[in-house]
């Protein structure tokens, strides 16, 4: 059998269901002759009227017996083993790992072909997939235990010997919940036990997508499984995404489960692994109520359970119903005390379902139901009072309303003084944490958390942000944050009083914070500022501002906001920052104070960042200079450097700089001839910088043609990767650019990575073929079919 060819193309349907009947290969070969001839064709690759080859039948019948031949089908020797592998199911094929590596074979074709015909979708980066095997078995478990995959739908998926959940689960590292919780219920269900149990080690990554509101059987079944993948798992990262009107009560319980606490209802039961003696867990604290249930709040505990405020509320409601349950006791008492009253008759009813619906409207106002002239016999004088106490009551509203409305703008206007106060609190450095009272809870008790929460596109409330507040405050096992477009406004001050809070732990791992969102009270510098005071430890921090708030204050251009302007920041262990401005003058002297605070950068991105004055520009590139000695990647993106092209060559001069990025920069916009020969000079020059970005530039072909200079025999330069996208490159001047750099290739082999994504190669495409198939002898080409004049029709059509 050594000599024959190929076994069959396992992407083809198993022809006919034969392993009904392990135990008779007559069954297998009568199968296999029952084959249609398409069938037979694509599975061993004979002609549509010829019968199945031998080796076939002996494949299929190996394969119907795996549950009996799985150890001697292992010790088969490598070139018939090959040609069994793409006759197994799944389960099998797993199985067959270690033995086809034992031998020298891979599996990753099989299970790439797997993929193409069971999920019928190209998976992004699929070009780079580490291990397909890997792959399809963790986006299996994810289809099947949502129910979008149904295993029987094809042969290669099932096996009564196996159970798809449990087999897959050692493969999942991460686990999307989307909806209504689909598929939490089935894993925490006792059928499911042991695949939940492999997840609880193989789990590090738990992201929930587009949730809905759920039931309450929902609800308990995820707090089973947050408190067995987080509390006694291995998930480090919790993310949540697109939740437009996120549920209160689901997303608390996400927040303090993610966070270690967990405090076991009634309706959870027993778990095994929670023993008295488990290390790294608060003592139990015996309380009639769960986390999120109203409780008794504790009154000396240091620790505020993120849970106070909806117990708060749920006890407001509790009190709310039973003062309705009072007021209708009352009107029902009411009328049987006055049997002669129009109260005790036939309008009672009425004004006992008033008192009921609305039960806040009865002490302020009298129903019309209990004056005496709704009785049947109406008097002439009752009339008579009637009018009057209409116009009474009428003024007696209006009265109301006018108090109600004076109340409403007085409370408006404390709550601007205060703001005020705190944006000139934090501004000052007397801003301190406890200005925000909320009652809290006894500590749940306390086991393991993650360490990267994520939240993406989730509105968060004024109860949502003191929450994620006070969970923040102990959250000490925190290495990475996310916020991103969550609608905070002036909860960021909330939020800033929990991290600082978190700040002055002594176990505070909190590393890293991205935070981005529409509109902000504070700008992008002021916000840097205080996230610097509050956390000089961090090592990342990135900061975006899409849009000015509607609610900011003009300020003069480049003026610094009140408290900022001679506000020193202390010396920081930033690692990496990144800014992302509104369209909006900066204060280069806040951008300075934070660059000079920072001596241990190494990375820093502005984009968008616009200055009053080139000379305010050039005094941030300067600090750049003399502040952040080990600066090594750098990236400016839509800024206007124009006039500052002489402070642009002086970067070119850093000895430390690996990569430099000027992005849409209108760097050739101005003295175009003058500056190009100084800037091929500088980069040639420049024996440590590796990669030079320079979209969007206007290059042109001329400065195409001049860019080759870089790569010449003279040239100290070492640059590896080189971006010129979006630089109106024609094919004439790619090809030109070809030819110089073949004339410098026997000096320096390969160059690198060439980007040229949009650019006008369309023109002319026999010329760019030529120049492109001349550049890939000496770089690692990356381009696109950008057609150019569609481009510019639609940039066109929106101007």
């Amino acid at each position: 059998m050594r000599g024959l060819p190929p076994l069959p193309n396992m992407a083809a349907p198993r022809p006919r269901d034969f392993s009904a009947n392990p135990d008779s290969r007559e069954s297998i070969a009568a199968a296999a002759m029952e084959a249609t001839p398409g069938e037979r064709n694509l599975q061993a690759g004979l002609e549509p009227s010829g019968p199945p080859a031998l080796y076939v039948l002996c494949g299929w019948a190996v394969s119907a017996h795996m549950g009996v031949l799985e150890s001697g089908v292992w010790a088969l020797p490598g070139p018939i083993l090959q040609g069994i592998l793409p006759l197994l199911n799944i389960y099998y094929l797993e199985r067959a790992e270690h033995a086809a590596q034992e031998k020298g074979l891979s599996t990753q074709s099989i299970w790439h072909q797997l993929w193409d015909d069971v999920m019928r979708t190209r998976p992004p980066h699929s070009e780079s997939v580490p291990c397909w095997r890997t792959k399809f078995l963790e986006t299996f478990f994810c289809h099947v235990l949502r129910g979008t995959l149904d295993p029987a739908s094809d042969w290669r998926l099932q096996d009564s010997r196996f159970s798809a959940l449990l087999h897959s689960s050692p493969y999942v590292t991460q686990l999307t919940v989307c909806n209504a919780l689909q598929g939490v219920r089935e894993l925490v269900a006792e059928a499911q036990h042991g695949a939940l149990e492999t997840l609880a080690h193989s789990l590090h990554t738990l992201k929930f997508r587009h949730l809905l509101f759920s039931d309450g059987t929902a609800h308990r079944a995820l707090r089973k499984l947050l408190h067995r993948l987080i509390h006694h798992g291995a998930i480090r990262q919790v993310s949540m995404y697109s939740w437009p009107v996120p549920e209160t009560t689901l997303f608390i319980l996400i927040l303090t489960m993610s966070a270690g606490l967990w405090q076991p209802a009634p309706c959870d039961g027993p778990c095994s692994l929670c023993g008295e003696d488990t290390p790294g867990r608060a003592p139990v604290r015996h309380e009639p109520v769960s986390l999120l249930r109203p409780g008794q709040p504790c009154r000396n505990s240091a620790e505020r359970s993120a849970a106070a405020l909806m117990a708060t509320r749920w006890e407001n409601e509790a009190r709310e119903a039973q003062q309705q349950a009072m007021l209708a006791q009352e009107s029902r008492t009411l009328g049987e005390a006055n049997p002669e009253s129009p109260l005790g008759s036939s309008s009672a009813p009425q004004t006992l379902a008033s008192s009921t619906l609305q039960p806040q409207e009865a002490p302020r106002r009298k129903s019309p139901c209990t004056h005496p002239w709704q009785g049947p016999g109406t008097e002439p004088d009752d009339l008579y009072d009637f009018i009057f106490l209409i116009a009474s009551e009428k003024e007696e509203e209006e009265e109301e309303e006018e108090e109600e409305e004076q109340e409403e703008e007085k409370e408006e206007e404390e709550e601007e003084e205060e703001e005020e106060k705190r944006q000139g609190h934090l501004s000052s450095g007397m801003w301190k944490p406890g200005c925000w009272d909320l009652a809290s809870l006894d500590a749940a008790q306390r086991f393991r958390s993650i360490s990267t929460l994520d939240l993406f596109t989730i509105p968060l409330s004024t109860e949502s942000t003191l929450v994620l507040c006070h969970l923040l405050s102990s959250w000490v096992s925190l290495e990475k944050l996310t916020l991103s477009y969550n609608g905070l406004g002036s909860n960021i001050f909330h939020l800033l009083e929990g991290l600082q809070v978190l700040s002055a732990q002594a176990g505070c791992s909190l590393r890293s914070l991205h935070f981005t969102d529409l509109f902000s009270p504070l700008s992008v510098l002021e916000l840097a500022h205080s996230t610097l005071k509050v956390l000089p430890r961090l090592h990342t921090l990135a900061i975006r501002i899409d849009h000015l708030s509607p609610d900011d204050s003009p300020r003069p251009p480049g003026k610094p906001s009140p408290g900022t302007e001679n506000e020193e920041i202390p010396e920081t262990c930033l690692e990496q920052l990144e800014l992302g401005f509104p369209r909006k003058p900066q204060a280069s002297k806040c951008l300075c104070q934070v660059l000079e605070a920072s001596p241990a950068l190494q990375q820093l991105a502005l984009d968008n960042a616009t200055f009053t004055s080139p000379q305010e520009l050039g005094l941030v590139l300067q600090t750049l200079r003399e502040c952040n000695l080990v600066l090594q990647k750098l990236s400016l993106h839509d800024m206007n450097l124009t006039d500052c092209q002489k402070e642009v060559l002086l970067l070119f001069q850093d000895p430390t700089l690996r990569e430099l990025t000027l992005s849409f920069c209108r760097l050739l916009e101005k003295r175009r001839t003058h500056f190009l020969p100084k800037l091929v000079t500088a980069l040639k020059s420049n024996s440590t910088l590796k990669s030079f970005r320079l979209p969007g530039n206007r290059l042109g072909s001329s400065g195409l043609v001049a860019l080759a200079e870089i790569f010449s025999s003279d040239s100290s330069s070492t640059l590896c990767q080189l971006d010129i996208s979006s630089n109106c490159i024609k094919p004439d001047g790619l090809l030109e650019f070809s030819k110089q750099l073949e004339q410098s290739r026997s000096n320096r082999g390969t160059f690198g990575h060439l980007c040229l994504f949009q650019n006008w190669l369309d023109q002319d495409p026999s010329v760019t073929q030529e120049a492109l198939g001349r550049l890939r002898t000496t770089f690692s080409v990356v381009s696109d079919t950008w057609d150019s004049s569609q481009a510019f029709a639609d940039y066109v059509s929106v101007m």
